[in-house]
């Protein structure tokens, strides 16, 4: 008999490709977790091949098994029957432990993202309440009707609160964008409730001495008049 180089240079004993039973099978039981998985695979396979299979029989990647046969884990290049793998033989199948701490790590870091989008959300939610109102006191001041100073400040406290809130989230990837416009938003109001303010307090003045509010058209106007 003589020799042949298998898949990764191993050098093995030639087998005689007339043997009958080159297209036979085994049946092999795999332990995993507790419980035995029955596979078949053809007797010339490689412990590569049996990875493969079992990859679509428990959902695991090949690259993420460990195979061990009397107790030694075996390389994918070695064959089945040259180590004397037989019919119902018993191989243990082990999760790759460098590959199962990746996947831990991946599945902590997307629940750590997914807290983070729900805390987001619950503080979008508080800010809609909010908006509302503001959106009523720049229509009430644009009217030209008595405001209480007190509404101003309670609502821009109630927005710093949900700045500071809202920043205190710790966020990553998909949560820190929706974080980053979150807080543009926020900010965006606080600067519409000033403006709302700035512009009662124009037109209080006005009534006050009996002049039209100043518009920013006329502010342009004098200063063009004085650069001329």
């Amino acid at each position: 008999m003589g020799w042949e180089i298998r898949p990764g240079g191993m050098l093995v004993q030639k087998r005689d490709s007339g043997d009958a039973s080159s297209g036979a099978t085994i049946k092999i039981k795999v332990s995993h977790d507790s419980y035995y998985h029955d596979v078949t695979v053809p007797t010339r396979s490689t412990f590569g091949d049996l990875k493969i299979v079992l990859s679509h029989e428990i959902g695991m990647e090949p690259k993420e098994q460990r195979l061990l046969f009397r107790g030694k884990e075996k390389e994918d290049e070695e064959c089945l029957d040259m180590t004397g793998v037989k019919d119902m033989s018993k191989v243990v199948l082990l999760e790759d432990p460098t590959k199962k701490e990746r996947k831990l790590e991946e599945m902590q870091r997307n629940q750590f993202v997914l807290t983070a989008c729900e805390a987001v959300a619950k503080e979008r939610t508080e800010v809609d309440g909010l908006s509302a109102k503001i959106i009523a006191l720049k229509a009430t001041v644009r009217r030209g009707t008595k405001t209480m100073d007190k509404e101003f400040v309670v609502l821009t406290e109630l927005l710093m609160v949900q700045l500071l809130k809202l920043g205190s989230i710790e966020a990553d990837g998909e949560a820190k964008v929706q974080r980053r416009f979150e807080l543009k938003i926020q900010e965006h109001f606080i600067e519409a409730i000033e403006a709302a303010d700035s512009t009662l307090q124009a037109i209080e003045a006005a009534n006050s001495t009996h002049l039209s509010p100043p518009l920013l058209t006329i502010e342009g106007s004098v200063k063009a008049a004085g650069s001329s």
